[in-house]
Parts: structure tokens; sequence; C-alpha cells
């Protein structure tokens, strides 16, 4: 079963509902979040950088994947593209529990071109958001299974993460999602210019101006493709910029400063807002690394 080998770091959780983080930093590329009972974990719309492909390992949800509502169960798999708007509830308050993968864009975009799965080193969009296949959803829990498995090597693990993702790939072998809609060049550079600027207080009389759209234009125009406003894309940008701080060991008290916000607090409500875990959860590993790059009980 999945959590053989770490069953008690579960079930000494403060909470079902408590998110768990396992990383390990042999294996950069790669990054756990666990869910026991996220009845009442509930995300506002929001993106990541890296690619994510999670398990609905019980009961079932609701996943809005930019324009798209799916009703989801376990058993399913979902992915999320690097900064497509998304966001997973519970229906109604019903138990449900999933896992969720976090994979480097760039490290798992090579290995999708050198797998001969895509035309180009760079990020492909991947049109489809959910799979229900009981043969991949098996492998996908043996695969996490190997990453906690304490025995294995960090190269052993990156092979068995990396042969389970090739066979996704696979399986997913079909036209990308840019094939079927593409972002206008002026979009395309003020998001740019926001990933750029996400530390600077960016004003949309400066986007305007550099658009050359009006402001309801802009906004309208934005939204319909990033599913964000500018203002919403720019906190969200922080927010992740904080997720690679907070995996560095910055305290959150600097990391909140760094990213201008009014003050500890502020950082703390938008971060749970958007991921559904505090920065102090976040930062709080499933599983700890030993001296010798071992996996022990934190």
């Amino acid at each position: 079963m999945l959590f053989i080998r770490c069953t008690h770091c579960l079930e000494n959780a403060v909470n079902a509902s408590t998110p768990l983080f396992w990383r390990d930093p042999r294996l950069p590329e790669v990054e756990l979040r666990v869910i026991r009972d996220a009845r009442h974990v509930a995300y506002a719309l929001h993106s990541h950088d890296h690619w994510s492909l999670g398990a609905v390992t019980r009961g079932q949800s609701t996943f809005v994947y930019r324009d798209e509502h799916h009703a989801i169960r376990a058993g399913d798999l979902v992915l999320m593209n690097p900064g497509w708007a998304h966001a997973c509830n519970p229906l109604q308050s019903e138990p449900w529990a999933y896992l969720m993968l976090y994979v480097q864009t760039a490290w798992v975009s090579e290995l999708r071109f050198n797998a001969g799965l895509s035309r180009s080193p760079q990020w492909q969009d991947i049109a489809t958001g959910v799979i229900s296949s009981p043969l991949l959803y098996q492998r996908y829990r043996r695969t996490i299974a190997a990453l906690l498995n304490k025995r294995l090597s960090a190269p052993a693990k990156k092979a068995a993460l990396a042969g389970y993702l090739r066979e996704v790939f696979v399986h997913l072998d079909a036209p990308t999602a840019q094939e079927r809609e593409r972002v206008s060049p002026a979009l395309a550079a003020l998001a740019a210019y926001l990933d750029d600027n996400a530390l600077e207080a960016v004003t949309l009389d400066e986007l305007c101006r550099l658009s050359g759209y009006s402001a309801g234009h802009l906004i309208r125009a934005f939204k319909r493709h990033f599913h964000m406003t500018p203002r919403a894309y720019l906190i969200n940008r922080r927010v992740e910029l904080g997720r690679e701080r907070l995996k560095q060991g910055h305290s959150i008290a600097d990391t909140a400063l760094t990213l201008g916000f009014n003050d500890q607090p502020h950082f703390q409500r938008t971060f749970k807002r958007l991921l559904a875990a505090t920065p102090k959860q976040y930062r709080t590993c499933l599983i700890e690394q030993d001296d010798h790059g071992a996996c022990r009980q934190q």
C-alpha cells in the first residue's frame, strides 16, 4: 500500500485536514503534497510555475480548470499546466482525499522531449485536465510509494518517477493545448512583464501604457485568457516566489517583507487562500532527510 514505510508520519499529523509535504534535497525536480481529509480545504483560483499531477484517493470533488468544470472522484488523475488557473474544492463538505505531485517544469519538459512525445524541449501545454485510468492510477500510487521508500536510492526514485511520467505522456500523446489556443503577443508580453516585476508596485496605468489597451479592455482580455485579473496574477506570482523562498529556508517574516506584503499576517492569509496551507505548514515536511540523505520521521 501507499504509505507502508511512513504510515506513522501520517497518523501523527495534527489532524487529517493538515496538509503534509514531502521534499528531498537530492530530488529537486519533485515535491509531494498529501491531504487525507480535504472536506474543509478550500482553494481560491490560482496557478503554479510547475506542472502538477494529482490523484484523488478517496471521495469526490469539483475541479475547476480555466473554463472547464470537472466532477472528479477516487481513482481519477488531474493534470495542471504551468500558469493555468485552477482550484479543487469539496462537494458540500463531503470527505475526500488526494495526493499531488509538483514537478519542475524544465525537467519534465526535457523528459517529454527526449521521449519523442513533444516537438520542443520547452514546455508544451497539455489539453487534457482529467484522466480516468485504473492502471495509471495504481501506478501513480506505486510511484509515490517509491518516492517515500527509505530504502531506495535517489537515482532509483528519480528513475521510477521518470518512467511513470513517460507512461502518462504516452497515454496523452495528442495535440497540445497550444495548438488549440494561443495567447496574443500583447497579453503574453504583459504576463511576462508581471513575472519579471512581481516584486514591484506595478499599476494598472503602467500596464495600459505598455499595452496600449484601455483599463477595461485590458482587464477583460487578460482575464479571458489567464482567468485572473492582472492584480490577481501578480499576487499569485508573489505567492509562488514565496513558496520557493520558504523551501530555501527563509523565514516567513523575511519572505513576507521581501515579497512586498503589508505584514506577515497579510502574507499568511494570502498564501493560505491560494494554496490551502499556511506558510508554516508548507515549510514542515512529511519526511525529512538525515545526514546521509536517508528519510526518517520528522
